[in-house]
């Protein structure tokens, strides 16, 4: 077995999918069989891939995606979109200046609200060794103006 970090072309969400080998992923995009499972997209492509790291043999709780089913995680994976874009509803998008308006509202120079956007790692790092406490988001964000 094989996995792949998957990205499609309509919203540039990533997924992971498993296949037998190199080949059955090719032949299976070839003949329109993988897709998104968020948003149903056929135009796939594979993303970057990170490392894996193997979990502790004593791990518990955590949910087995490699023996679930496919609509199991078709589900989960919605549940946690969803998830984000009820608190994206009540944030604002600064896009780029992020690592400046959280400093900002961390020491009061501008009101205190919820906010996202895009940060460089070092950014970010500068950010939580300044006690700022941010958090990356699990989805790509479509920022407002690029809607489909």
């Amino acid at each position: 077995m094989i996995v792949f970090d998957l990205k499609c072309a309509r919203h540039g969400h990533v997924f992971e999918a498993w296949f037998g080998s190199s080949g059955d992923y090719e032949s299976q995009q070839q003949r329109g069989l993988v897709q998104c499972p968020l948003c149903g997209d056929p135009d796939i492509c594979k993303a970057a891939m990170a490392p894996r790291v193997a979990a502790k043999g004593n791990a518990s709780g955590a949910v087995d995606v490699v023996n679930s089913e496919p609509a199991q995680m078709k589900a989960m994976l919605s549940a946690m979109m969803n998830a984000q874009k009820k608190v994206l509803e009540h944030s604002d998008f600064v896009g780029d200046n992020f690592a400046s308006e959280a400093r900002a509202i961390h020491v009061g120079d501008a009101g205190a609200r919820s906010i996202h956007g895009r940060a460089t790692p070092e950014q970010t790092r500068e950010l939580i060794d300044d006690g700022i406490k941010v958090a990356p988001l699990p989805f790509p964000v479509i920022e407002p103006g690029q809607e489909n």
